[in-house]
């Protein structure tokens, strides 16, 4: 952190000192200035009017003390020196936010600051290019905020989505990747990353977002001028609901991901205890009519009756359960037995009668059965259950439900106020920096004649979103499941966010300030990269390599679409 604050201090520093100007170089000199040398007739040039190449207009100072240029060269240099401490701003926020997150853990924090926290440099740029200036001013540089919108949801699902998988890749096995095993270099179908089932349900959520981008574009779409400022409205209300209900939805996520774990390890004990039983009984569980064979249940009951009682009771079962070893899905055995004695015992009298351990068999085995789809199955083979067993082992592998180990946080003072702290100053950076930013990007393209939005496109991502690559290829590179489930989770959690948060700014700016919306190309690649990206993702928790080309090639493909439909079709 002191590294990251001593090289923001510099950038800032070197704002400073190319705005204030020597003594000697406050004005500009002319012919009247300057003594006769017996050159009288001599024209003379303001030796000290720096070059410019560019626009010859003045510029204005943002905050009226801020350095700002006409020149190419001075633009792209406060292009960057903005740009870096946006990105500097987007790691302390991000950094702030995982530290509360340690402290406080998921629910809240994880639910609504987190999120919020992550999009809150691009909302802070899309709020100030429409904010400032004239009602036309604001209409010109509102590109700005558009094209940091588009840009941004482009970058994550293309470039960094298409980076993580090639970083990130293991060999394919079953179409399950191997964890730490990247034996196969970069072949294309044999090599990928594979995600848990929570990631699709982030990239549905996603797809699901982008609802304000149609309702916005219907006026357009249905070629009519009038209601365009009604529908800029309903996109807003429409958007702050969904943001609310993301929110909502990561607050109740984790309870939601504990519940679907704790049913998939009962289904695998259930499995497990079929398997057992079958491979420990003479004979089929089940006869020709799939009617219980009794006689094989009994004997299958007497051997579970350690003391020959009659009945089955908690330590029995728990005996059974501890031979089986299920170990690999990190079970808590007293948790299991009580679920499986609460299956069987429909007396609710705390011990399995004979009667009720045949009606409990039953009922699994008509789960097992229908879990694999065919009820011509034999469920009293030995191969149908071991099936069984392996499908409920990769349905709890798919819920994400490894765990690692938590540590205790070390001086939670400490790290509570570097939190705040850290918090703290990405939202001062951000907010004091988002608009000369902007400013700079107008000036740039009025000097270069290279549209806004294109700047805005390909430089204004490469700042805020420089922290959430880097964190995502640095996940990505663990090459494991559960880091590459947490990777791509967050690039559709980002993306949705650009569609909720960062929009609705964008729409509550257009709304109130009058501006027009005139965006259908850059509505339309949002959409093709969401639904495409978001599609693959939907319904498949394995990406070969081959995959990543797709999302490399859609980058390249989003500008070019956008640059035909507004300068060849005039779509703008």
């Amino acid at each position: 952190m002191a590294e990251k604050l001593s090289l923001t201090f510099l950038a800032v520093l070197s704002l400073l000192v190319i705005h204030v100007p020597a003594p000697g170089h406050s004005r500009l000199l002319d012919e009247s200035d300057l003594l006769a040398d017996g050159g009288h007739g001599l024209r003379w040039q303001p030796f000290l009017r720096l070059s410019r190449l560019g626009s010859s207009d003045s510029c204005e100072e943002t905050y009226g003390f801020m350095p700002c240029t006409t020149t190419v060269l001075g633009n792209l240099f406060l292009i960057i020196v903005y740009g870096y401490l946006m990105y500097t701003a987007a790691t302390f926020l991000s950094g702030g936010s995982e530290l509360l997150l340690e402290i406080l853990g998921p629910g809240i924090v994880g639910g609504l600051l987190l999120p919020i926290l992550g999009a809150f440099p691009d909302a802070m740029l899309i709020l100030v290019s429409g904010l400032s200036g004239t009602k036309a001013v604001a209409q010109e540089q509102v590109s700005v905020g558009m094209g940091l919108l588009a840009g941004s949801t482009v970058m994550l699902l293309t470039v960094i989505w298409g980076s993580c998988v090639v970083v990130g890749k293991c060999d394919l096995r079953n179409a399950i990747a191997v964890d730490s095993q990247d034996t196969k270099g970069f072949s294309l179908t044999g090599s990928g990353v594979t995600t848990d089932v929570w990631t699709k349900y982030a990239a549905r959520i996603m797809v699901i977002s982008v609802i304000p981008f149609i309702i916005v574009q219907l006026p357009q779409i249905l070629n009519s001028n009038s209601g365009r400022h009604l529908a800029v409205l309903i996109s807003l209300i429409v958007s702050v609901l969904l943001l609310l209900a993301y929110c909502l939805y990561q607050v109740f996520q984790p309870w939601i991901q504990r519940r679907r774990i704790d049913f998939a390890k009962h289904r695998h004990v259930i499995s497990g205890v079929l398997k057992q039983l079958r491979m420990r009984a003479l004979g089929r569980l089940l006869d020709d009519d799939g009617e219980p064979n009794i006689d094989v249940m009994q004997k299958l009951f007497n051997a579970i009756d350690a003391n020959s009682d009659g009945y089955l009771e908690e330590s029995e079962l728990r005996a059974l359960i501890v031979g089986i070893q299920f170990e690999e899905i990190g079970l808590d055995k007293k948790d299991a037995v009580e679920k499986v004695m609460k299956d069987f015992d429909i007396s609710n009298n705390n011990r399995v009668e004979f009667e009720e351990f045949v009606q409990g068999i039953l009922k699994w085995l008509n789960v097992a059965k229908q879990s694999r789809g065919s009820r011509n199955a034999g469920p009293h083979t030995v191969k149908f259950l071991s099936d069984y067993h392996e499908q409920t082992k990769l349905e709890h592998d798919l819920l994400g439900a490894e765990s690692e180990e938590v540590k205790g946080i070390e001086n939670p003072k400490n790290v509570s106020l570097k939190a705040a702290l850290m918090l703290l100053l990405g939202t001062a950076i951000a907010a004091a920096f988002a608009d000369p930013l902007v400013d700079a990007v107008d000036n740039f393209s009025d000097a270069t004649s290279i549209p806004t939005f294109f700047i805005s496109f390909i430089a204004l991502p490469l700042a805020t979103n420089s922290s959430e690559a880097v964190s995502a290829i640095i996940f990505a590179s663990r090459k494991k499941k559960r880091t590459a489930s947490l990777t791509f989770s967050e690039l559709y959690g980002a993306a949705t966010m650009n569609n909720v948060l960062c929009l609705a700014v964008f729409l509550a700016l257009v709304y109130v300030r009058g501006l027009t919306w005139d965006f259908s190309a850059e509505v339309l690649v949002i959409l093709i990269v969401i639904v495409l990206m978001g599609a693959l993702a939907s319904f498949r928790t394995s990406f070969p390599l081959w995959t990543s080309s797709i999302a490399f090639l859609l980058y390249p493909f989003s500008i070019a679409l956008v640059y035909v439909l507004d300068y060849v079709f005039g779509w703008s």
